[in-house]
């Protein structure tokens, strides 16, 4: 009941916001770009790739930028005011953006809002093997699956500006020939060898990556970053380095790193030396501007980190 209540409350600020910035906002939107479509996502990983895709017809804003950790986002007034004056609204869903959701609902008819992770089949989906019923929303680090789901982002703006849609076809296709690339350079990371591929990170979000490239993921928190760590994490952790002989677990941009410094630590109080192999991108990207900041550029970086710290 005290549950209930809580969401209940919180849905009511959130319309309350909405209605104070629409008041607010009547004169036009606040991009000051009329001509182009206004788009808004949550994670960079949807909204740079749209961002090329849509050319010169869009201006995109994505809500969390780097380090950004989406578990425990909470939405802003700033956010409510973004969300309120775009014309289209991406997020990756699945839970991923759990404290948005009541955010997203109460907008979604007033205009298109569209979780692209739940576009797809759920047979394609891998399940939360810690949580029934849950499933794992790092679905971007599939890059098959998620071509898909931009896919299905492309399609509601060819609907939304069907005046677009040869123009945006015409950059998807060039895009996705640039993942067709990506692949390639993936390649490399079988010629790891098999006892060693073996990812070690600070939370469960390379779920999707391990299964795509044949490689065993082990995250000392569960798919969420709210999830707990025990002492038993830890050693179960240092335990099967032990075993594969890891040479090296990953921090990585978004988590903190404290949990990865005490499976070191731990390690080598045993006898057990492993370091740390650098830090990957998992549920932010890069800095805007750079190779990081591109969902491109950002999975070649782990690809070569993750291979050069375990060939």
């Amino acid at each position: 009941m005290q549950k209930s209540w809580k969401k209940f409350i919180i849905l009511g600020v959130i319309m309350g916001m909405l209605f104070l910035v629409a008041c607010s906002s009547d004169n036009g939107n606040g991009s000051g770009d009329d001509d182009k479509i206004q788009v808004v996502t949550t994670i960079a990983q949807i909204g740079e790739p749209l961002s090329v895709i849509g050319g010169e017809h869009v201006n995109v804003e994505s809500l969390m930028g780097p380090s950004v950790d989406p578990h425990l986002y909470n939405p802003t007034q700033s956010d409510i005011a973004k969300l309120s004056d775009a014309d289209v609204i991406f997020y990756s869903g699945l839970n991923l953006e759990a404290n948005m959701v009541d955010s997203f609902e109460a907008i979604a008819g007033e205009k298109p809002v569209l979780a692209i992770a739940e576009t797809l089949p759920e047979s394609a989906l891998l399940d939360d093997e810690e949580e029934a019923g849950a499933i794992d929303p790092h679905v971007w680090f599939d890059y098959n699956l998620w071509q898909d789901a931009l896919d299905a982002a492309v399609e509601e703006l060819k609907e939304f500006a069907p005046d677009h849609a040869d123009d945006f076809e015409e950059n998807k296709q060039a895009y996705f020939a640039q993942l067709e690339e990506l692949k390639e350079e993936a390649e490399k990371l079988q010629s790891i060898p098999k006892e060693k591929r073996v990812l070690v990170t600070a939370h469960d979000a390379f779920g999707y990556f391990g299964k795509l490239h044949d490689i065993e993921v082990v995250g000392l928190q569960g798919l969420s970053t709210e999830s707990e760590i025990g002492v038993s994490d830890i050693n179960e952790t240092i335990a099967l380095i032990e075993e594969h002989q890891v040479p090296a677990i990953f921090v990585e941009s978004s988590v903190n790193q404290d949990s990865i410094n005490a499976v070191v630590e731990g390690a080598s109080n045993n006898g057990v030396e492993v370091e740390i192999g650098g830090e990957l991108y998992s549920d932010a990207m890069g800095e805007a501007g750079t190779d990081e900041g591109t969902y491109i550029g950002m999975y070649k970086y782990n690809i070569n980190t993750i291979y050069e710290a375990l060939k």
